[in-house]
């Protein structure tokens, strides 16, 4: 009984009750456009600052961090590079987080997570990830 109430509320709440299978970041023979062709065209108010790699790197330990860039390299087997207008940073992506999304270098996509460190470097443990 348990069991069915817990499935009925996740289904109305509109959350998976599973991760979609399959999914990750597909290495291409396309190139991610340039640094400076990265803008979402999202726009707000003058006075909302955007997040950068440039403005989060230095930030403490278990910030949350949400940045718009491209995954353009794979550098292990949960490990990929990340870049947006500002700069590069990696990222660790399990494979339980691309809900089933399959990404290139070309794909502009949103990622949220924390920022840690990995051998005493800035890393970005990614929770979320959507294409945009």
């Amino acid at each position: 009984m348990k069991r069915i109430i817990l499935a009925c509320i996740l289904m109305l709440s509109g959350l998976p009750a599973y991760s979609a299978p399959g999914g990750g970041f597909e290495a291409s023979k396309n190139t991610p456009p340039p640094a400076h062709k990265q803008d979402s065209g999202i726009k707000g108010s003058e006075d909302a600052k955007e997040s950068t790699i440039k403005r989060v790197i230095n930030n403490d330990k278990n910030t949350w961090v949400t940045l718009e860039g491209n995954i353009i390299k794979k550098t292990g087997e949960e490990h990929y590079t990340f870049r947006d207008k500002t700069g590069i940073i990696p990222i660790i992506l399990k494979d339980d987080k691309w809900d089933g999304q399959k990404v290139t270098p070309k794909d502009l996509v949103s990622i949220s997570g924390r920022l840690t460190k990995e051998k005493g470097q800035n890393v970005i443990q990614v929770e979320h990830i959507r294409i945009q």
